[in-house]
């Protein structure tokens, strides 16, 4: 069963394992089978969801709310996200405006059919709106009781400085953080996890395993499996495309014998290796078959010893992304739509 870890510097306890439904829920797989993934997620002792409006266009929320209807609402923790186009797209249907914060939240309310989500996440940094009114707005969903607590998602570290200070301001917290962190990816390392501790955020850490490449099945010279992520033509291509050098798989070979050691899969050591970060307090695993849940799961609880850390470095060595301006790179230089 899943371990629990305290989200930032609160009172709420999460799943260190959380299920996220990003491209899978209403776009990979069908609803019956998400719903069973959502059953194999409950089943296994995960209690945290996490979701956006802007998965499917809304129709991921949608999928998870029917899936977790009839569950102990006070005994489930729901997390979404607002930022990304929804709906028509038309121009005030993105970003972080007042307008657009306050009528996301209703919509995400309603298709996950609760009367209020635990966490409300910032899905990216807004440079078209000012930062006190977005949150404001953050601060009046909480005092209206549509979200418990406020999070954000690959802000940079000065971002997260900001808008904690601004939050402080106006009577409520920001408690997490949701970047991409995996062996492969450690740009919030040298900076965003420092602003972090500072702020009193932690860490729900997406793509723990690389967008699947940790899971090791991708070889150099073999041709890419059937179904997997690198074949889908929807987005998931082309968001696993800067891991899929023959370096970096290689690399990524050679940490069979670490897994081996530990008794655990490749996917299962991705996983295990971002939990022993102190300022992760949950990383996202999505699923396509229920049985993958249970085996993620497994992950939780482990420990790494100091030893097999450093032999992981080492391995990977120089196909680790490191630099913490990827973080600023990769945000929206304009508001999207």
């Amino acid at each position: 069963m899943v371990n629990y870890r305290y989200l930032g510097n609160s009172g709420l306890k999460i799943s260190e394992i959380t299920y996220g439904n990003w491209l899978t829920h209403g776009s990979q797989i069908e609803n019956d089978v998400a719903t069973q993934c959502v059953r194999a997620a409950l089943d296994a002792g995960i209690t945290t969801f996490d979701t956006a409006d802007t998965y499917a266009n809304t129709v991921a929320e949608q999928v998870l709310g029917d899936a977790l209807a009839g569950e102990r609402r006070e005994s489930l923790e729901i997390f979404t996200k607002v930022y990304w186009p929804t709906g028509p797209q038309g121009p005030n249907d993105t970003g972080l405006s007042r307008k657009h914060v306050m009528e996301s939240i209703n919509g995400s309310l309603r298709r996950l059919g609760t009367d209020y989500v635990d966490l409300y996440q910032a899905h990216r940094y807004d440079v078209e709106t000012p930062l006190v009114e977005t949150m404001q707005a953050f601060a009046d969903i909480v005092r209206q009781g549509k979200a418990l607590y406020i999070g954000v998602s690959e802000w940079t570290a000065d971002q997260i400085r900001e808008g904690a200070a601004l939050a402080d301001e106006l009577g409520f917290q920001l408690i997490s953080s949701q970047p991409q962190y995996s062996m492969l990816w450690r740009v919030i390392e040298d900076e965003v996890v420092p602003a972090s501790k500072e702020a009193g955020l932690s860490q729900i850490v997406w793509s723990p395993m690389a967008q699947g490449v940790l899971s090791g099945k991708y070889v150099p010279g073999q041709p890419l499996p059937a179904g997997s992520r690198a074949t889908d033509d929807k987005g998931g291509a082309r968001m696993i495309e800067r891991f899929m050098r023959d370096d970096v798989l290689e690399r990524v070979q050679r940490l069979r014998p670490v897994a081996d050691e530990l008794d655990l899969s490749m996917a299962q050591l991705a996983v295990a290796w971002v939990l022993q970060n102190d300022n992760v307090a949950a990383a996202l695993v999505g699923a396509s078959r229920p049985e993958q849940v249970a085996e993620n799961v497994k992950a939780s609880g482990v420990r790494i010893p100091a030893e097999l850390m450093a032999r992981i470095d080492e391995v990977l060595g120089d196909v680790v992304e490191r630099d913490p301006g990827r973080t600023l790179e990769g945000m929206p230089k304009t508001r999207v739509s």
